[in-house]
């Protein structure tokens, strides 16, 4: 009833606005006024913790919209600013009255001052830039001030301009001095060759960014508004304009090719946020989550600078046909450059699937389990999912006398919520395993209603700060139950809150497509009444690793929702570990007094610390030495990358004639096993779990 009242309300709406709308200087298409007027509907009507639109909230509006247009600080003036400023606090009346002043004005000004500095990259770029001099570019851009003026605009160009010449250069001086250590009679290139190259490429490079820039219509830039909106609600709460909403739907189904990386803005950056399981770059190995992205080369094609551009437009970059080969130039979280070559290709759905491997230890038998993602499909009549592949993982290993499992959701994303709880039924008798939150309701206490267990022996769980939403679920309920013992990362990802894809177009009459709005209308509580939310799941031993000290998470998104609490459930803890708080208090002097530990601590540090570091020299000589200093400073680590367990890994017994018949299979295992054998982390996880002692003929804690 509510939303046909809507509809018919919004049937009035667009009529006057067909009357009204060309009294506006700007000239607003009706159908923006009523996307507006729709949306601000939906989001306080539905959205989990709905924000009052008040002269705050039109004040984040305000920044938001302009660091969007402008992240770099190149385009606009501080007068511009200015002049914006009175709307610093209308904005939220403009919502309101349907009023897309705001709007315009910044919008109309955007194309003037990118129009405008078509000329400028031109200029400066026509001569030759000297590299001896003294000079320093900081790419912390939400600190820096506008330019007061046209020169001090210049100014910036001309920095970021020297900046990305300068990286090119530096590849090219290397390249020849390569070539010149293979074949002793190449002749080198002179430098000023080299900065004339390096000069067009950037010019080049900067021609295409603005050819795609033009490619943008009113319909992007204004979808960038209203998604300010939107996000100002939370970080995952997203608006999709119809075409992006198809690509959306193509991604949900699994069908989009690219390298399988999530991607996000990062100052002036594009840096990698999620690798996608079973996807490309995830089996590639060498492109990591922090890394930040600065140059993409499609083939044997000359690398297109991607610093300061639109996450869309550098997405369109990296993202491609299956079989293409992308070359990305990353700057690693060490603070040193790489590039890395990925072949494009859809994602393997088989390597997101549940695996296992056989470790033999001091002459006892052990099983670690893998399980890359919370797996789930509708869509298929006999369809596959993790849990049903869970239980029969564990069946098999019992069957080779197994004494403990180590479950490994290190850089599990999350997923399916159902197979979340039903996993957790394996290892513990029926009963609450997370309580699901709708705004202004009361939990919903979901419950494993199977008595039924899969495993009763001694358990581990390896987490890290990449394990997020349904991983965290499952952690923490084994946590709360003290069913299994949390090994990892500081804490997990943070992700306590569930989304929901509404279609907009079922809250009006029109024949307009008005696109989806994805929003977040749940949030996730433990047992214990805590959410995961920002806090995620403590490890009860923590493991020092390279994101310790990084601001890696929820808790580094724009607006996330806060932490709270609801009643904690009626449960009753396992309590059949016989010594599970000694287990834990050995485990952490082993890793406190461990070498190799301690080392992974001191490199998280520097890691932070190279994470901070916002200064790039524009001088070529102490660009070369900052390079030097961090692939020396990254020399003092790499005894972590070459460490060794003297632990033998192996498929389990059914999986072999599978791997016999299939030599790909046979790779992967191989590849997967070694890894395992390097894994400190797998080791103290495996060291734990062979302490841990079940009480003698134990009896299971009914609920």
């Amino acid at each position: 009833m509510m939303i046909r009242k809507f509809k018919i309300l919004l049937s009035l709406f667009f009529v006057v606005s067909l009357f009204t709308s060309f009294q506006t200087v700007a000239n607003p298409d009706p159908k923006d006024k009523i996307l507006l007027t729709i949306l601000k509907y939906v989001l306080t009507e539905g959205h989990y913790e709905p924000h009052e639109i008040n002269d705050a909230f039109s004040e984040r509006i305000y920044f938001d919209f302009l660091d969007r247009l402008d992240p770099a600080k190149r385009y606009f003036l501080q007068s511009d600013v200015d002049e914006f400023s009175k709307y610093k606090t209308q904005i939220d009346d403009q919502i309101n009255n349907k009023d897309l002043t705001f709007f315009f004005t910044v919008y109309e000004r955007f194309k003037q001052r990118t129009n405008e500095s078509k000329n400028y990259y031109q200029e400066i770029l026509k001569h030759p830039f000297d590299f001896s001099k003294d000079e320093i570019l900081n790419v912390d851009y939400e600190k820096a001030p506008y330019a007061t003026n046209k020169n001090q605009l210049l100014n910036v160009w001309h920095k970021q301009l020297k900046f990305s010449t300068l990286s090119r250069l530096y590849d090219k001086l290397t390249d020849e001095e390569d070539k010149k250590k293979e074949d002793a009679s190449y002749v080198m290139k002179s430098i000023n060759e080299l900065e004339k190259e390096s000069r067009e490429a950037t010019r080049i490079g900067m021609k295409e960014s603005f050819e795609r820039f033009d490619e943008l219509t009113y319909s992007d830039w204004f979808s960038t508004f209203i998604n300010c909106i939107a996000e100002e609600f939370d970080p995952h709460t997203t608006y999709f304009d119809p075409s992006v909403k198809k690509r959306f739907d193509i991604s949900m189904a699994g069908k989009l090719e690219g390298i399988g990386a999530r991607l996000q803005k990062k100052n002036d950056y594009t840096k990698v946020s999620e690798l996608i399981s079973g996807g490309p770059a995830w089996k590639q190995g060498e492109l990591e989550v922090g890394d930040l992205i600065t140059k993409v080369a499609q083939g044997d094609e000359d690398p297109v600078d991607i610093v300061g551009m639109r996450l869309d437009d550098a997405i369109e970059y990296i993202k491609g046909k299956k079989g293409t080969e992308v070359r990305l130039t990353v700057k690693k979280v060490d603070g040193t450059i790489k590039e890395i070559s990925i072949i494009r290709d859809v994602v393997e759905l088989e390597e997101t699937f549940v695996k296992s491997s056989i470790v033999k230890k001091e002459g006892r038998t052990f099983g670690v389990i893998h399980l890359p993602k919370f797996y789930i499909d509708f869509d298929e009549k006999n369809f596959r999912n993790s849990a049903t592949d869970m239980e029969q993982e564990i069946e098999r290993l019992k069957k080779e006398n197994v004494e403990g499992l180590v479950l490994d959701l290190r850089n599990n994303g999350g997923g399916s919520l159902q197979t979340a709880i039903e996993i957790t039924g394996l290892f513990i008798d029926k009963g609450p395993v997370v309580q699901v939150k709708y705004r202004d309701r009361a939990p919903d206490i979901k419950k494993d209603k199977n008595s039924k267990i899969q495993w009763d022996g001694p358990l581990v769980v390896l987490v890290n700060e990449l394990s997020a939403s349904a991983s965290e679920i499952f952690a923490a309920a084994m946590q709360d139950y003290k069913r299994a013992v949390i090994i990892g990362g500081k804490q997990t990802y943070g992700k306590g809150t569930v989304q929901s894809v509404l279609d907009l177009n079922r809250y009006h009459s029109l024949k307009e497509d008005f696109g989806a709005l994805k929003m977040t209308i749940q949030k996730f509580y433990r047992i214990n009444g805590g959410s995961t939310q920002l806090e995620g799941v403590h490890s009860d031993i923590m493991l020092p690793d390279r994101f310790t000290y990084m601001e890696i998470g929820e808790r580094d998104l724009e607006n996330p929702l806060k932490f709270d609490k609801v009643p904690q459930a009626n449960y009753s803890l396992w309590n059949n570990y016989q010594n599970y708080d000694t287990a834990i208090n050995n485990s952490k002097k082993r890793v406190a007094s461990n070498h190799y530990f301690k080392l992974i601590n001191q490199n998280a540090k520097w890691l932070k610390k190279s994470q901070d570091d916002t200064i790039i020299y524009l001088n070529l000589n102490e660009y070369k030495k900052d390079i030097e200093n961090n692939k020396n400073e990254s020399l003092k680590y790499k005894s972590i990358r070459n460490y060794t367990t003297n632990l033998t890994f192996n498929s389990p017994l059914y999986e072999k004639p599978l791997i016999e018949s299939d030599k790909d299979l046979a790779e992967k295992r191989e590849t997967w096993h070694k890894n395992l054998k390097k894994d400190i982390y797998v080791e103290e996880a495996l060291n734990v779990l062979s302490e841990l002692k079940i009480k003698p003929q134990h009896h299971l804690v009914k609920n």
